[in-house]
């Protein structure tokens, strides 16, 4: 049986993804509170005993101008894998939530690797269409990541795996006087205008101090703003979230000034040592290309990750059931006229 998450499961809901393997921020209550445009729901599935044996957490978000929704399961569902009766119940749960919102499509991205092959033939089995063999950022999450697994190490021990030219970097910002800081949320000007910098720089699309403000109240204690001062000013800061075994390095900033001062690395290691410090299993460095040759200009990011010798993890990616293929046409085209009409304008 499929429940749907009301306030009197919610502490049960939070319990179970907390404890799962699987489980991951964007998952839980919190992170739909903090996307704001977005509906969020969850569901559960429960064992014969009634324990929560599955859980899909749901973003829903109407398009604009259209009847229609879009369904979103960011890292989800959360569930055993090879529990292939599971995964069917989460997903017939989805698809009649989708009747309600008139979704015509429901995405997910779970948190599996790619050598998984037998959940993408059982996706495809569902109905699912699976994801192109892309190799940057082409979806929402990203494909590749680097994961450094900390169980059994010790803080000396996983610093001493570094590559050589990391463990100089680190020392070097040392040496120059680099400080971290934890920081509240008084330091988000700073934060943002470093980020603007870095957006700049790059050629990306930054958030703006609102969402990241929204972050840090509904994340609460499971969210933290590190900044790197050089000198008494802040040059660089990333934000990070823990949540059950695992944290992520979630957004990142860095000045075009003082860059030879590797604040970078030294955000990075207080990063690891706040996993280290809550007993976490899993820090993860989020998205990096899958093109891993130097001639690719997201290579430095590549090389800067590496550098600290996690895993290289590919995921499965994103998997899409459409519900209303025509509905999924005309919102397709509408997509691409507004990315026409961008580039037009030039935004």
């Amino acid at each position: 049986m499929i429940e749907r998450v009301t306030p009197e499961l919610y502490a049960e809901y939070d319990a179970f993804i907390a404890a799962h393997p699987k489980g991951h921020f964007m998952q839980t209550r919190e992170w739909g509170v903090h996307k704001d445009s977005w509906t969020w729901e969850g569901l559960i599935c429960r064992d014969e005993n009634g324990k929560i044996k599955g859980s899909l957490g749901l973003l829903i978000r109407k398009m604009p101008m259209m009847p229609w929704s879009l369904m979103y399961s960011a890292r989800g569902p959360v569930w055993d894998e090879g529990d292939y009766a599971t995964l069917r119940e989460l997903i017939s749960g989805a698809r009649e939530l989708a009747k309600k919102y008139k979704a015509y499509c429901l995405k997910l991205d779970p948190d599996v690797p790619s050598s998984d092959t037998a959940l993408r033939d059982e996706l495809v089995s569902q109905g699912f269409t699976p994801p192109p063999d892309t190799k940057n950022f082409e979806s929402v999450q990203p494909r590749y990541v680097f994961r450094l697994y900390l169980q059994g190490r010790s803080e000396e021990e996983i610093f001493d795996s570094f590559e050589s030219k990391t463990r100089y970097n680190l020392r070097l910002a040392r040496k120059k006087g680099v400080e971290v800081r934890l920081c509240g949320k008084e330091l988000l000007p700073e934060f943002c205008r470093i980020m603007n910098e870095t957006g700049a720089r790059d050629d990306f699309i930054v958030r703006n101090e609102a969402y990241f403000a929204s972050m840090l109240d509904n994340l609460g204690e499971n969210a933290r703003l590190y900044m790197a001062f050089y000198e008494g000013a802040p040059i660089a800061g990333t934000i990070a979230i823990h949540f059950g075994d695992k944290v992520w390095y979630l957004y990142g900033a860095s000045s075009n000034a003082h860059r030879n001062v590797m604040p970078n690395y030294l955000l990075q290691w207080e990063m690891i040592r706040w996993s280290i410090e809550t007993g976490c299993r899993v820090y993860d460095f989020r998205g990096v290309s899958g093109d891993t040759s130097p001639e690719n200009p997201l290579y430095g990011l590549y090389r800067f990750k590496k550098g600290f010798n996690g895993e290289f993890t590919e995921f499965l990616g994103e998997f899409e059931l459409t519900f209303r293929p025509g509905a999924a046409k005309i919102v397709a085209l509408a997509k691409k006229a507004r990315h026409i009409a961008g580039k037009i304008t030039g935004r």
